[in-house]
């Protein structure tokens, strides 16, 4: 814009402000006389007036509040309010209905409940796991599982694992005697009958824990190594061989249960046999005295067998929906899986050694369980108290009989470990 211009439109807008200003200064004036007429003005203090404003009044920006409204969070038992209730006074808020969905409050389902019996639960309640953060349900277990089960179970196996590693490397076999070889009479050390329960609960509990480690912690070290395609295939065949290997080794323990637990029971010399070990770090290699069944076996017996395979098998049971009489919802399956997974990682750990010096770890032993015959020699080594009964003639060296009632006769040639 030329210059002239701009001094041209400068000159009208002061021109403009000079006149506008008089008539507003006279416009309260014109307007007070005419109320006069009518009526008296009311004194008003001009105190706070500021000057050459015609009269306005000044005020602090500070001392200016808000407009305070009325909310809806201000009235009682607004917390208490329905759905309904809060879109009435504020329109599209929903939060009583997710309220009550994250605290696990079932809605309507048109499903039996005897059929479904959460299915109007669309949010587990907030609960709080052992290990896990005050939160739903789901996410509860979620890190119970996750941040306790996979990490630390993996690792108690593996460490297990390498344990035993290290002592067969340092130590060797244990044992001076094969089963059957090494010199005096055959003594019947297991049954026909016992051998069968044993061997049918043993192939059952490898099934079930190399399926279960697959399915727990597959995914791990597994899943990188086969693929997605193998491992989904090798988990889903697995699944359905651990669903049923699992009641025929519920069924082989109770078994087990009944036809060992009579020579389970503490006896002399077992606390002793616990302090040295049972030898096992003695470098003569020599196993303190026990009796049928030496103190190791009986801790494992009761802890690993009765104990946690009880545990196992119960919580299994629930995980299958065996059970009648039990609501399978989801915080019944969580905690159930929480349980089953604890016992059986612990059970899993103990009986690695039991499978440990069954075959590899101790010289005859496999041999023993798998022909049922040892020799004296290997009875009195590692268990002189048990041979002793026997030389005594308290316990019989020959227990079973087959039809006809003929004694048993030991096998004439057995292979050796």
């Amino acid at each position: 814009m030329p210059r002239s211009t701009d001094r041209l439109a400068g000159w009208l807008l002061a021109l403009g402000f000079a006149l506008a200003v008089p008539a507003w200064a006279q416009a309260p004036a014109q307007q007070g006389q005419g109320a006069a007429a009518t009526q008296p003005a009311p004194a008003r203090p001009m105190d706070d007036a500021v000057p050459g404003t015609g009269g306005i009044q000044g005020q602090n920006i500070f001392d200016v509040k808000p407009e305070v409204k009325r909310d809806a969070s201000s009235d009682d038992g607004y917390m208490q309010q329905n759905n309904a209730q809060r879109n009435a006074v504020q329109p599209g808020n929903n939060s009583p209905m997710w309220r009550g969905v994250k605290d696990g409050v079932a809605g309507y389902s048109s499903l039996p409940r005897h059929e479904a019996p959460e299915a109007g639960v669309l949010i587990q309640a907030q609960v709080k796991y052992p290990g896990s953060l005050y939160t739903t349900a789901g996410e509860a277990w979620r890190q119970v599982r996750n941040n306790w089960l996979v990490p630390y179970g993996g690792a108690l196996l593996l460490i297990s694992v390498a344990a035993l590693a290290i002592y067969w490397f340092t130590m060797g076999q244990m044992g001076h005697s094969p089963a059957v070889g090494g010199g005096g009479r055959r003594i019947e050390r297991f049954t026909p009958f016992e051998r069968a329960a044993h061997w049918a609960n043993a192939i059952a509990f490898v099934l079930l824990a190399v399926s279960g480690i697959v399915m727990a912690f597959g995914r791990e070290f597994l899943l990188p190594l086969i693929g997605q395609t193998l491992f989904g295939g090798l988990t889903y065949v697995l699944k359905n061989v651990h669903n049923f290997a699992g009641p025929l080794f519920a069924v082989s323990l109770v078994v087990i249960i009944i036809t060992f637990i009579r020579d389970e029971f503490p006896q002399r010399g077992d606390l002793r046999w616990l302090a040295r070990a049972g030898g096992a770090f003695s470098r003569k290699g020599e196993e303190p005295p026990s009796h049928r069944f030496n103190a190791g076996e009986k801790v494992l017996f009761w802890i690993a067998v009765l104990l946690l395979g009880l545990i196992a098998v119960g919580s299994g049971l629930v995980l299958d929906h065996l059970i009648p009489g039990i609501d399978y919802v989801r915080g019944t399956m969580q905690q159930a899986h929480m349980i089953h997974a604890t016992a059986t990682i612990l059970m899993m750990c103990m009986m690695l050694l039991h499978i440990y010096l069954g075959t590899i770890g101790m010289r005859g032993a496999y041999d023993a369980m798998r022909h049922g015959w040892v020799d004296e020699a290997w009875a009195r080594e590692h268990h002189a108290y048990w041979h002793d009964a026997i030389q005594e003639g308290r316990i019989p060296a020959v227990r079973s009989e087959p039809e006809g009632g003929a004694a048993a006769q030991p096998p004439e040639q057995v292979r050796t470990v």
